[in-house]
């Protein structure tokens, strides 16, 4: 949608009103309260804390590693991932729609550039403290990734990037518009598509198949259901965390959204269950490691599969959680690289938990 001037006015007032009446509450929580966009609301306050940032967005994420040691966050509606580290090794290619990019260090990832509409970057007071950050919204206005910057990282280049990329245009209006949902189709060759997963020879394989065959993931998971897929309790996510922890087990886990699919591979040590809201009604599932956290949304856990897929290295197993509408949130591999078979910890600890 297009905000106008006035209702600007408006919903940066109605935004105060809220962070009076909810102290410490999230501009994701407050932008649904009121009806808005994470990036329709946050543009609100360009001229008072925020930059709006234009131009070709490769070339901003080659700039990345010049921050230093940064947090990067990424989340969907279910799941959050945040690594502290420096972008080391930053790679772009394709263009127009087919623009990717990855980001391989203590920070991993995988960008979708055709999804980067906006980006901003924000120096925000909060109580004693000054959070600054680098924050890249879609075309609906939501969240792709926010870079907040640490102790350690270089403010003079935090300084230099928003002088280059800053926007001919700082008006507090943002332009949004709402993704139609994907159709897929309904009627699968599922001899056809099980054949195909079959000779699958390479885990990255597994989507350009779902993608010749129009089918959705998780109708596709379906389809495998006893040959290469079967469900799991969804209460096992958490056991598979706490035995990796105990285990020190290296386990690889991804979560993204339409631009960006942000990856953790090693170790996890501290998991905590945490009940929030006034009635528990939230309940997260937390990793709260020095260098890592995430945050999964146990209530929005609904359905949980093993799925193999068969590479040259041999079968990999994976977890794949989903939420109510059959959405991916996060999944969850042992670690592994090309080359190198699963390991035999990850396949033991994955067909130790029951089966729904």
């Amino acid at each position: 949608m297009t905000i106008t001037e006035n209702s600007t006015t408006t919903l940066r007032t109605a935004w105060k009103a809220i962070l009076q009446a909810k102290p410490g509450i999230r501009i994701r929580e407050a932008a649904a309260d009121l009806g808005s966009s994470e990036a329709e609301l946050l543009a609100t306050t360009i001229g008072e804390e925020t930059v709006r940032l234009d131009g070709n967005w490769q070339d901003l994420v080659k700039r990345l590693p010049e921050l230093g040691h940064v947090m990067s966050l990424t989340r969907n509606n279910g799941c959050i991932l945040e690594h502290k580290g420096a972008f080391q090794k930053v790679n772009t290619f394709g263009s127009d729609s087919h623009a990717m990019g990855t980001v391989v260090g203590p920070i991993e990832s995988r960008i979708f550039f055709n999804a980067w509409h906006v980006a901003f970057a924000v120096k925000q007071k909060k109580e004693d403290r000054e959070l600054i950050s680098l924050q890249v919204f879609d075309h609906a206005g939501e969240a792709i990734t926010k870079i907040y910057l640490q102790e350690k990282s270089d403010t003079e280049a935090f300084e230099r990037l928003m002088n280059d990329f800053a926007s001919a245009d700082q008006n507090p209006e943002q332009f949004t518009k709402k993704y139609q949902e994907e159709t897929f189709s309904k009627d699968i060759n599922k001899d056809q598509l099980l054949t195909e997963w079959a000779a699958l020879e390479d885990t990255h394989d597994f989507f350009p198949m779902l993608r010749k065959h129009h089918v959705h993931r998780y109708h596709a998971v379906e389809l495998a259901e006893e040959k290469f897929t079967y469900r799991i309790q969804p209460s096992c996510v958490e056991k598979i965390l706490q035995q990796s922890a105990a285990q020190k087990l290296p386990i690889m886990i991804f979560a993204g959204n339409r631009g960006n699919l942000q990856i953790h591979q090693g170790k996890v040590k501290t998991i905590r269950l945490i009940e929030r809201g006034h009635t528990g009604e939230e309940k997260w599932l937390n990793v709260l490691d020095p260098d890592f956290n995430m945050h999964l949304r146990m209530d929005h856990v609904h359905h949980v599969w093993v799925v193999t897929k068969p590479t040259k290295d041999g079968n990999v197993t994976s977890v794949e959680v989903f939420d109510r509408k059959h959405d991916l949130i996060v999944q969850f591999f042992g670690l592994r690289k090309p080359g190198i078979q699963e390991l035999d910890g990850w396949k033991n600890l994955v067909s130790s938990l029951p089966r729904l």
